[in-house]
């Protein structure tokens, strides 16, 4: 038996480190060097590195050892890899790539969504907008962004597409990382929730589009503020200072070695 929760508590230390390249590509760790650092046992060592080769970060060979992959062999849309790299010091770049994915895909899917969405997801868009609205004036933003996650959540599903349905999660962890990492104004633009609120209407009027225009502006209205916030001065990845120092509690690099 393991503490429940703990091998998520090494991954979640381990797999960022290995995304920021620490350790590198090729470089080979010992499970009784994980086990040392990290202060778990084989058992829980064992389930993290299934994980991560689930993931297609390292891969494990008996009297090898665990050996980090190049990252063109990682699965680039679980969501753990894109929040591990949301966190880290290419977050900028990270968010770059998947706007320019959510410009691809969700126009498209609002389109469809026009021609395929059921009652009931026109329902959960409707719920969804009035949730949006209510919590901006609060000034809510985690209550925000869990009906903005749902709103993205109801047109993916509601195009009719399986294959746009399954990047529900990979949207949603874009979304959440613009808040946690402070690329969202404090008070939702009005102009955003104005769009929200016409792709749901387009959709529902069975205007595709509409529909797709006003997403297309949601994303880039996105786009442009995300770039606005990240250009503040003073602005740093999370766990550093500007100059790059690291501070208290950065995540440790784990002891490699070397494959010859």
């Amino acid at each position: 038996m393991t503490t429940p929760g703990l091998h998520e508590r090494v991954l979640s230390r381990l797999g960022p480190a290995i995304v920021a390249g620490e350790p590198a590509p090729g470089e080979v760790l010992r499970l009784e060097q994980l086990e040392a650092r990290y202060g778990v046992s084989r058992t829980v060592v064992r389930e993290v590195v299934k994980v991560l080769e689930s993931m297609h970060v390292v891969t494990s060979r008996r009297r090898v050892g665990v050996t980090v992959l190049p990252r063109t062999e990682w699965n680039i849309f679980d969501p753990r890899m894109i929040r591990w790299r949301l966190a880290g010091a290419d977050r900028m770049e990270q968010l770059s790539s998947l706007s320019q994915l959510r410009t691809a895909v969700e126009p498209v899917a609002a389109a469809l969504a026009a021609r395929n969405a059921t009652p009931e997801h026109c329902g959960r868009l409707t719920a969804a907008v009035i949730g949006m609205s209510v919590s901006a004036r609060k000034g809510d933003l985690e209550e925000y962004l869990q009906h903005d996650i749902e709103f993205h959540h109801a047109v993916l599903e509601g195009s009719g597409n399986e294959m746009f349905a399954g990047l529900t999660q990979v949207v949603a962890e874009v979304l959440a990382g613009r808040t946690h990492h402070h690329l969202m104004p404090a008070h939702p633009e009005p102009e955003a929730l104005r769009l929200h609120a016409e792709v749901s209407d387009a959709i529902q009027a069975g205007d595709p589009a509409r529909a797709e225009k006003a997403m297309r502006a949601i994303v880039q209205e996105a786009i442009e503020a995300m770039e606005a916030m990240a250009a503040e001065p003073g602005k740093a990845p999370e766990g550093r200072t500007v100059g790059g120092k690291p501070r208290a509690g950065d995540v440790p690099r784990p002891h490699v070695t070397r494959r010859r």
